[in-house]
């Protein structure tokens, strides 16, 4: 998925956050609905401005962002914390 004619930033819109083009709706905010428990229909249904391809893109831009960078869960013992 090309997701570069989909998702998009300006200065003026949400402060430069990431968001689906032609709409004030940032990633962060489909993320978050998504994490709560939200399905993608669900969304659909009730942003109809949104397309199958305008989450696929959410998808694909959030990849991309997290390709390059290395994370290592640590559980609490391993930082010296109380489980």
């Amino acid at each position: 998925m090309d997701w570069q004619g989909r998702i998009v930033t300006t200065p003026d819109t949400l402060f430069g956050r990431p968001r689906v083009a032609g709409t004030r709706i940032g990633v962060d905010f489909v993320l978050e609905l998504l994490a709560s428990g939200w399905s993608s229909q669900r969304i659909l249904d009730e942003y109809p401005q949104l397309k199958a391809e305008d989450l696929q893109a959410v998808f694909a831009f959030v990849r991309e962002c997290l390709k390059d960078e290395a994370f290592v869960l640590q559980s609490k013992a391993a930082e010296g914390q109380p489980g």
